[in-house]
């Protein structure tokens, strides 16, 4: 799932430019699937996507799962990171969240 399916592009007519929509990510609940890792030097959210879902664009996934907030892909080494495994569940959600704006 591209998670940019949902951005919009819209022209703002007041400042002649145009501007990308936000989407709105859905909180992550725990799931008894979910693994439990702790991070290593040299991991990083996109290499971790890539290793549990085999698609280095789900990055995201994790980052709102720790709550880990915008600015970096890298993670602190020894940090405990849940792996959510239930992705259908995180997709109809970011869905039904981003749909109807």
């Amino acid at each position: 799932m591209n998670r940019y399916q949902y951005t919009t592009l819209s022209n703002d007519v007041d400042r002649k430019h145009r501007k990308l929509s936000s989407n709105i990510y859905p909180k992550i609940t725990n799931d008894d699937s979910d693994i439990f890792v702790i991070t290593t030097f040299g991991d990083r959210l996109d290499l971790l996507a890539d290793k549990y879902y085999g698609d280095v664009t789900l990055w995201w996934v994790l980052a709102q799962a720790n709550h880990i907030g915008k600015g970096s892909l890298n993670i602190k080494p020894g940090t405990n990171l849940r792996i959510p495994q239930n992705l259908e569940m995180v997709f109809s959600d970011l869905e039904k969240m981003n749909r109807t704006r």
